[in-house]
């Protein structure tokens, strides 16, 4: 009882309980996922979970390692198929239509992925890379074939999906349909490309067949684009 025979209120902070680490990162995905990556700070993630930036750092040291471990949380959503000799194409193609989704749900990731050095050495990162070298493993390709491959396969999709999700996040603050923002990007890109006839010409096509490609067209250029290597790694063991 306080003085005067009033009750005290109870301090709010008091009656929280403590934070974990595994709840900052699942609400800096969740930060990023609405707002984008250049809305994520530690002060403004400490307001999100009701506590300040200071207390953040008990459990992460800074924001280098919260983008690591965010990363690696996404990376934790991908499904990772069970190898097979005979089908390793498929499973390749399952494979990276999995990273491939994830990655698109959480278009900020590609960013942090050119930010955060040290992305690599999560444990989940370090299973799905694993994954794709066991898909390799199992088909008999040799280890200095396994290496390079997996890498040219991570790397195109990790390139691919950036691109993508660049677009999407540069539609989103453009305020335009995503009709509208192609149009406008390939009348420049009409415009500026006529000195080069080659490419030009691929730009006057694509802008007098005019409107977005679907889900379904760009996801099959994606997997022609990977067929592609797929080829050039199956002719080394051939």
């Amino acid at each position: 009882m306080a003085a005067g025979g009033t009750t005290r209120a109870p301090d709010e902070r008091g009656d929280q309980p403590p934070l974990s680490r595994e709840q900052i990162v699942v609400e800096a995905v969740r930060l990023l996922d609405e707002e984008g990556f250049d809305a994520l700070s530690m002060r403004k993630l400490g307001a999100r979970l009701g506590a300040g930036a200071t207390s953040l750092y008990t459990h992460v040291a800074n924001k280098d390692e919260l983008l690591e471990l965010v990363v690696d949380q996404v990376i934790g959503e991908i499904p990772v198929p069970e190898p097979e000799a005979r089908r390793w194409r498929a499973v390749m193609h399952e494979q990276a239509a999995g990273v491939r989704a994830t990655m698109l749900a959480h278009p900020w990731i590609t960013v942090v992925l050119s930010n955060a050095a040290l992305v690599y050495l999560g444990p989940n990162m370090m299973r799905l890379t694993d994954s794709m070298i066991a898909i390799l493993e199992v088909a008999d390709f040799s280890a200095e074939v396994v290496d390079i491959a997996a890498d040219a396969i991570f790397q195109f999709i990790v390139g691919s999906c950036s691109n993508e999700a660049a677009m999407l996040m540069t539609i989103a603050r453009s305020g335009l349909s995503a009709e509208q923002w192609v149009t406008q990007v390939l009348t420049a890109s009409e415009a500026a490309s006529r000195p080069y006839p080659r490419l030009h010409q691929r730009y006057a096509t694509r802008l007098a067949q005019s409107g977005t490609a679907t889900t379904a067209q760009v996801l099959e250029k994606f997997t022609l684009e990977l067929d592609l290597i797929l080829d050039g790694i199956g002719a080394r063991r051939d």
